[in-house]
């Protein structure tokens, strides 16, 4: 068994070696397969990221009518709380957004001036609520909205930020679903390749297994040295693809960094390199063995 399976590999590695530029071909074809791929992966962890940091300063405010009663506003508050729906809540008093506008106009001497003049806060105290999921927003929108509450609440700010949550998602699934296509074209590609060039390898060789057929050698036997070159070509391409992301990275996470705070992209590559690598090993090697399969099984019924 031991000696047949070290044959087996042998002739594997031999004739991954005579069709060397057939076979520099289909690794190319591979890798870009697997770059792909990759990409998808780091894209899906960066679009995820970004979601969540936009998902996480955008919020629903309910702003109340200024003749609205503190204690009403505490006890809205603390019913919003009791929802499922509900991450957080945020009371900002009316002294509060006042102090926060005085600060935010500082250096404007018109604005200052005007609330002085007023005499008094013409600012209303507000609810902010962060829901755990964008589409809950529509349910605390609708609590907010209850007829119960028109004589405290004054508006609600629900139909802007919605319409901002909606686009994110759809411009992140667009990208995940034109990800997904790209990678299997281009794995649909590298099947074809490999297939071609294990069938030119077969076919040089097509003495050789016609002698192994008449000594009344098994199709797996025949088989087995094909499949280990396609499993060659999914290893190789696989480290190939790695090599070539990594610095990638490196380069490209200093200006993410910029775009979306507490994105570490070189933190979550390096801590999930062997995790990548596998995906990447199982990826290459599926394409490889699948290609050969179907070359060998076709010539063997021929």
């Amino acid at each position: 068994m031991a000696t047949t399976l070290y044959r087996v590999i042998k002739h594997g590695f031999q004739n991954f070696w005579r069709q060397r530029l057939l076979s520099v071909a289909t690794l190319l074809v591979i890798l870009l397969a697997l770059l792909v791929f990759e990409g998808l992966m780091i894209f899906n962890t960066v679009s995820n990221k970004a979601f969540d940091t936009i998902q996480d300063k955008i919020d629903v405010s309910v702003y109340f009518k200024t003749t609205a009663p503190e204690d009403d506003i505490l006890r809205i508050k603390q019913s919003l709380e009791g929802l499922s729906e509900v991450k957080s809540v945020d009371y900002i008093s009316r002294d509060k957004a006042l102090d926060t506008f005085k600060a935010a106009h500082a250096n404007d001497q018109t604005i200052s001036q005007a609330i002085q003049q007023l005499g008094e806060n013409p600012l209303e105290a507000s609810l902010n609520v962060k829901a755990k999921n964008p589409s809950q927003y529509s349910v605390i929108a609708s609590y907010l909205q209850n007829d119960s509450l028109k004589d405290l609440v004054d508006k609600v700010s629900y139909q802007q930020n919605q319409v901002v949550i909606e686009r994110l998602a759809k411009i992140v699934n667009i990208g995940r679903q034109g990800g997904l296509a790209l990678t299997a074209i281009f794995a649909f590609l590298a099947i074809l390749v490999a297939f071609n060039t294990i069938l030119l390898a077969i076919y040089s060789n097509r003495e050789e297994v016609e002698v192994m057929r008449l000594v009344g050698a098994s199709d797996m036997f025949i088989r087995g040295p094909y499949i280990v070159e396609g499993v060659i070509y999914g290893v190789i391409s696989a480290v190939l693809s790695l090599a070539i992301t990594a610095p990638l990275v490196y380069f490209v996470s200093p200006y993410l960094r910029v775009f979306i705070p507490g994105m570490d992209l070189i933190s979550y590559f390096t801590s999930n390199i062997f995790k990548i690598l596998g995906y990447q090993l199982l990826f290459g090697t599926i394409i490889g063995v699948v290609s050969s399969l179907i070359a060998i099984r076709r010539y063997l019924k021929t």
